[in-house]
């Protein structure tokens, strides 16, 4: 496994309520559905590729 590099968040206290509420619904810790969120996002912006697309050779 990768090592983590710990950090401090500081969050709003409602919206911390509602990623408790979401992390539970989808059955992940609220550290989990925040990485979760972030991966969906850096994807959809094309600012991180898989690493099986890390390895593809370039055209």
């Amino acid at each position: 496994m990768s090592e983590k590099k710990p950090f401090v968040l500081r969050i709003d206290p409602e919206k911390l309520k509602a990623l408790e509420k979401w992390s539970a619904d989808e059955f992940r810790s609220i550290n989990g559905q925040i990485e979760y969120i972030l991966d969906q996002a850096l994807k959809k912006s094309g600012r991180w590729k898989s690493k099986s697309e890390n390895n593809k050779p370039e055209k």
